[in-house]
């Protein structure tokens, strides 16, 4: 689940796209001007990003700004991400602008501390390592924060995800907890978190002695989809924030229903040997949930279920 362990046909389609696209930072010249280092003070976010209209009119706070190390406030905040799951981080129409979720907060945040921001696209395993030599300043890409992970980076923690039911619109089955799947078909990708959900519901069914789910596991996201909106399954248990991305298109005919109990932090993941800047970039996430800029960059989404009441540090247990 989440982005380390993200649905087999995510992953192969996000493997496809790291492989043609080199796996590392864009070259300048495909970068939008926001991206390229060129662009001096707050960065404007692209046209493409759909909390653009939110992110731009944020103001910079000076004394966020004063509390930077010298090297961004000279050079700028050096984001990473690993493009290729949506909508925390996918490529927009023109094939070259990063956007989603995790740009869009990232940009909002560099707005507040009053500087502009260039965005690299690494392989996802490449992101720790990049940050413990500083290649970059923070990480944004959907990475879950838990205390393994806490032993390498520090967290300042943005949104709670976790899993979710895929359902025709209207729910017209009333699934909403694991106990209605009883008795029910539901779709998942084969080996991945969404199965070890599914089975677990199975046994909690079987122990009730209700009637047994019927699991229909398949290769990839699209064709476990395509058996719930054809009406194979009542249900495709995936990713919550992949649910809600997949409700947001109308032509599904579908929504996303929250599985309550499987929310996990995912945090920016920063350098641990600077605590200055990571408390500095803590504020400035406080400071965007105080003045309700934060709900509304996850309401353009639709990802508003995400959200966190407020900033914490390494809240990953």
């Amino acid at each position: 689940m989440r982005h380390d362990v993200r649905p087999l046909g995510v992953a192969l389609a996000a493997a496809a796209l790291l492989l043609t696209s080199g796996c590392g930072a864009r070259p300048l010249s495909e970068l939008h001007e926001s991206e390229s280092g060129k662009q001096q003070g707050p960065d404007t976010a692209p046209a493409a990003d759909k909390a653009a209209s939110v992110i731009n009119a944020i103001k910079p706070d000076p004394a966020l700004t004063a509390a930077l190390p010298s090297r961004i406030r000279s050079k700028g905040l050096r984001m990473s991400t690993s493009e290729g799951y949506p909508p925390m981080e996918m490529f927009a129409a023109d094939q070259k602008t990063i956007v989603g979720l995790d740009p869009s907060l990232a940009r909002a945040i560099a707005r507040r501390l009053g500087v502009h921001m260039t965005v690299s696209n690494e392989d996802f395993n490449a992101q720790i390592p990049g940050l413990i030599t500083k290649r970059y300043d923070m990480v944004m890409t959907s990475m879950t924060d838990n205390p393994e992970r806490q032993q390498k980076v520090t967290f300042v923690d943005y949104v709670l995800a976790g899993a979710a039911y895929l359902v025709k619109k209207g729910n017209p089955t009333g699934i909403q907890t694991p106990e209605d799947l009883c008795g029910k078909t539901v779709s998942v990708v084969d080996n991945g978190s969404s199965l070890e959900l599914a089975t677990g519901y199975d046994k909690a069914c079987k122990a009730k002695s209700k009637p047994k789910i019927n699991v229909l596991k398949f290769p990839g996201d699209q064709d476990a989809l395509l058996a719930m909106t054809s009406g194979r399954a009542q249900a495709n248990i995936t990713d919550y924030v992949v649910a809600a991305f997949r409700a947001s298109d109308p032509k599904t005919g579908s929504e996303a229903v929250p599985i309550i109990g499987t929310e996990s932090p995912w945090g920016i993941a920063m350098n641990p040997t600077e605590k200055p800047f990571i408390d500095t970039v803590r504020k400035a996430l406080q400071s965007l949930i105080t003045s309700g800029d934060y709900q509304r960059i996850l309401k353009a989404w639709n990802l508003d279920k995400l959200a966190v009441k407020s900033a914490v540090v390494n809240g990953g247990k």
